[in-house]
């Protein structure tokens, strides 16, 4: 029996000894809707989505059982499930604004003009109405029907706008009206989003023209093989597409079940749609669902043109779900394979060093400063990291030095070069000018305010050194090495009792190799 059963039974005073009796009880509403609840905080949106199909058959009603159902119906993908209960929830007049667009997305996928006119008609009235003109112009396209009208129908509200110039753009191209070099230099000109331009790719691609595709790939979103992006225009890419578009413009600063909503319906409306899988698992994982983002991913083509990329987002996702053997495992598997990519040298190093393994990853991030000229300043910070704390120092030094050349105003490079510097008793005097440029860019970063101070105290200057802790474990009372910091200088000067109750604090939150050095103190 699993967590959710056994918590839905129990709560539903159901018992825990007879198999018939747990079993009838499973079947009971507020049994099911308490194993949905469990199961949706778990984050297994498809076990989730079926005990509220359950729930919802016998209540049918009730307007928060609904809700419940549909937001797991569109994490889970479950149609029928998302359908039911939002006709519920209209019922009850408690229907979110993205339910219109379930409906439309339906009706786009099956060519039920009747549908989509009618869900058209209620996204007008809506929060969502700026999606109007480019869905009018795309049933327009489907009818065979001019669709410059809808520039106009826009009006002059900007995104409305911006967004129907997009789509017409693309349904011209659809039409065959444009060539692929003028829809490219239009792209151009009006500088498109990357996912119009993906969408433009895909309809060139399907064309076959790849000779006008081909220099719109350089965008890292579309950075595929354009014969596998090749799609057939239809009424149900033209908003999916469109749904995507929004979707990635929202991102992360919009609401995040309005971007899931998006990211689902785009998916009913062009089941074939992968970028809108990466879309639906990156809106999950900030929610942090991680088995339902990673379960998104579940579905991407294989030899598809986003398979390579869903690979990488998938090693990020099994990473930040603490699943670091199986994450790294993967990008081992990329970065060995024959035709890796930089990228994939990349992601196996930054997984080895999450990995604790910064001599392992040394080799990767090498080829990567060696393979490209014009790399950011960041990869040097990681190459000079794990050379670092592989002990290579000298090294180190040399890659931390090449980051801050290339940006010596980021303070994230200044600190870690003059940090490092610092403990290495290279040139103090110039690794605090380091420091001290770094703390006026970041004043209120506590690592960049404890490293500052730490300088000083290496240099002798006790009095400014301790208040630049004090502030910095105020910033993060929970980073052991700051509190490491503040019991030295504070055993330094006398004050013993604080010294080994920073000390204490240090050693909960410390790391293996950190607490090895804590042990002696804080006997002593």
């Amino acid at each position: 029996m699993t967590r959710a059963a056994a918590l839905a039974l129990f709560l539903a005073g159901a018992g825990w000894t007879c198999p018939a009796a747990a079993t009838a009880a499973a079947s009971e509403p507020l049994a099911a809707y308490l194993a949905g609840r469990v199961a949706s905080v778990e984050g297994r949106a498809k076990a989730a989505a079926g005990d509220f199909t359950i729930a919802l058959a016998q209540w049918p009603d009730d307007p928060a059982v609904a809700v419940r159902a549909y937001r797991e119906a569109m994490i889970a993908g479950d149609e029928a499930l998302a359908l039911r209960s939002a006709r519920v929830m209209e019922a009850e007049k408690v229907a979110p604004i993205d339910v219109a667009l379930l409906d439309l997305a339906v009706a786009a996928r099956k060519r039920d003009r009747a549908g989509y006119d009618a869900a058209l008609t209620r996204i007008d009235g809506g929060a969502l109405r700026i999606l109007s003109p480019s869905l009018r112009a795309w049933a327009a396209w489907d009818r065979h029907r001019p669709v410059a009208s809808a520039i106009e129908s826009a009006g002059k509200e900007p995104v409305a706008r911006r967004l129907a110039e997009e789509n017409l753009l693309l349904i011209s191209l659809a039409s065959r009206k444009i060539t692929g070099q003028r829809a490219r230099a239009l792209l151009e000109a009006m500088q498109a989003r990357p996912d119009t331009r993906m969408a433009a790719v895909a309809l060139m691609a399907g064309q076959g023209d790849m000779q006008a595709a081909k220099p719109l790939l350089s965008d890292p979103l579309v950075l595929a093989d354009q014969k596998a992006l090749a799609a057939t225009p239809s009424l149900g890419f033209g908003v999916s597409q469109l749904f995507v578009r929004v979707g990635a413009e929202l991102g992360a600063e919009g609401p995040r079940p309005l971007v899931i909503a998006l990211a689902r319906t785009a998916l009913i409306a062009d089941p074939s749609n992968d970028r809108a899988r990466l879309l639906l698992a990156e809106a999950l994982s900030r929610d942090e669902v991680w088995t339902a983002a990673l379960a998104a991913l579940d579905d991407v083509d294989p030899k598809g043109a986003f398979a390579h990329r869903a690979a990488i987002v998938r090693i990020g996702l099994l990473g930040a779900a603490d699943r670091q053997g199986e994450a790294l495992m993967l990008a081992r598997g990329l970065a060995e394979a024959k035709g890796a990519t930089i990228d994939d040298w990349q992601v196996y190093a930054d997984q080895l060093m999450v990995a604790g393994q910064p001599a392992a990853a040394v080799p990767w991030y090498r080829r990567v400063t060696e393979a490209s000229p014009a790399l950011p300043w960041v990869a040097w910070l990681q190459y000079g990291s794990a050379l670092d704390g592989a002990g290579q120092h000298d090294q180190a030094d040399a890659a931390l030095a090449k980051a801050v050349d290339l940006a010596p105003q980021e303070p994230l490079a200044l600190n870690y070069l003059g940090y490092s510097r610092v403990e290495q008793g290279r040139d103090v005097a110039a690794s605090l000018v380091l420091l001290e440029r770094a703390s006026r860019l970041a004043p209120d970063n506590a690592s960049i305010t404890d490293s500052l101070g730490w300088a000083y105290f290496k240099a002798g200057q006790t009095g400014r050194a301790l208040p630049l802790i004090e502030k910095a474990v105020e910033g993060e009372p929970a980073n052991a090495e700051i509190n490491d910091h503040l019991g030295d200088i504070y055993w330094a000067v006398g004050r013993h009792y604080e010294a080994r109750y920073a000390w204490r604090a240090a050693a909960l939150t410390a790391e293996p190799k950190l607490l090895e050095t804590l042990e002696p103190k804080l006997r002593r």
